[in-house]
């Protein structure tokens, strides 16, 4: 029998079709990159699921999170420079945490 996978991811992929979702896990390279080059990330690993999996988790991790953040009474801020890189407006994530 396998043993579980047991990671730290600092990145994620994903890809989407109608058939189904992959989500990638990757780590940074602890080695700084060469002035001028992009850090490279290393895939720890991949879980593929259906779309309607994806979207339950997505709803039950969103739900968790809320929950958790209300009964500590600590929200986890997001710099905006990362949600900027990632292009999402303050606003769109502002709504989004909400809506819980």
């Amino acid at each position: 029998m396998e043993e579980p996978i047991d990671i730290y991811s600092d990145q994620f992929q994903f890809t989407l079709s109608p058939y189904g979702c992959v989500l990638n896990f990757m780590v940074t390279d602890a080695v700084p990159p060469a002035p001028g080059s992009t850090p490279q990330a290393r895939r720890l690993a991949s879980v593929r699921t259906s779309v309607e999996h994806l979207k339950v988790m997505t709803f039950i991790l969103h739900r968790q999170i809320s929950l958790a953040e209300t009964q500590t009474g600590v929200r986890t801020e997001i710099p905006i420079q990362i949600l900027n890189s990632l292009q999402i407006s303050r606003e769109d994530w502002d709504a989004f945490w909400k809506s819980a």
